[in-house]
């Protein structure tokens, strides 16, 4: 699938109503997962993995933008170092607080060139060489709720939102998530940014826009 900037059918509750519906079903999602059971995170990790590593977009890519694992989120970092063993390019986002945008930044080695950042984030050291955001051509995209039409919610800081319409149109925003992430209708804004697909450990869902 090819990706596309699209911003995403932002019918529904808007203002107050819109922050409260996200806020209300961003608590739900995050409580749910982080009861998850730590064995069961893990199993579901490595499908979440092994189905993103056989995508054929992301076998065709070359530099793929990828966000480090956060609390409880799913375990990227076997899909990082997949893509470094395969000889790929890999892209991790350090915050610019100031600018309040990500800069994604190459890294080679997950054990040297990672640290705690913002907000106890991993993220490249700040001495890892820029990536050029045209250059990235597949996007791991990290979210905490996610539908069936590409609505994705994140944590709130809206940087994500920001970052995507930089990078190339032809890149795939492929989230993965375990499957109780998936929701009915994630509530979004007219600053929200679609995605292509989701990827759980039991199925992949693909948008068509």
């Amino acid at each position: 699938m090819t990706a596309t900037s699209d911003r995403l059918d932002a019918t529904g509750p808007q203002g107050a109503a819109l922050r409260d519906a996200k806020a209300a079903l961003r608590a739900r999602v995050l409580a749910e997962r982080d009861a998850l059971p730590a064995d069961l995170r893990a199993s579901a990790s490595a499908a979440i993995v092994a189905r993103m590593l056989a995508r054929t977009d992301f076998l065709a890519a070359q530099c793929i933008l990828v966000t480090l694992p956060f609390h409880n989120e799913w375990d990227s970092t076997t899909l990082v170092r997949a893509a470094l063993d395969a000889g790929k390019t890999v892209a991790i986002p350090r915050v610019d607080k100031d600018a309040r945008m990500l800069e994604p930044q190459r890294i080679t080695d997950l054990a040297r060139d990672v640290g705690l950042g913002y907000r106890s984030i991993p993220e490249p050291l700040p001495d890892c060489p820029r990536i050029a955001r045209g250059d990235i051509d597949f996007v791991v995209v990290p979210g905490v709720a996610f539908d069936c039409e590409g609505r994705r919610l994140g944590y709130g800081g809206g940087y994500y939102d920001r970052l995507l319409p930089l990078l190339s149109p032809r890149a795939p925003r492929v989230a993965g998530a375990f499957d109780m992430q998936v929701v009915d209708r994630v509530p979004v804004g007219p600053n929200d940014i679609a995605i292509d697909a989701v990827v759980t450990e039991s199925r992949a869902l693909s948008m068509t826009r």
